[in-house]
């Protein structure tokens, strides 16, 4: 299996979600294209900041992140 994208949005949401996913045991993976796209001399693209977990793992992760998604 592979990468599923569960969140795009700002840096500090981004963050957030990743810390609480990896509480319950599952690992992340953020993707930043902000600060990609800074250091490309773009600058940056608003809501440019990825999770992505295990496809494997998203039963266990999707409640976390459904809790998450209704609080912001």
């Amino acid at each position: 299996m592979g990468l599923m994208k569960v969140f795009s949005g700002s840096e500090i949401l981004a963050l957030a979600l990743q810390q609480k996913i990896e509480e319950v045991g599952v690992n992340t993976v953020v993707k930043n294209n902000i600060q990609s796209a800074r250091m490309s001399g773009f600058g940056d693209s608003g809501q440019a900041v990825e999770v992505f977990i295990q496809e494997t793992d998203f039963a266990k992760a999707n409640p976390v992140i459904e809790e998450f998604r209704l609080s912001i």
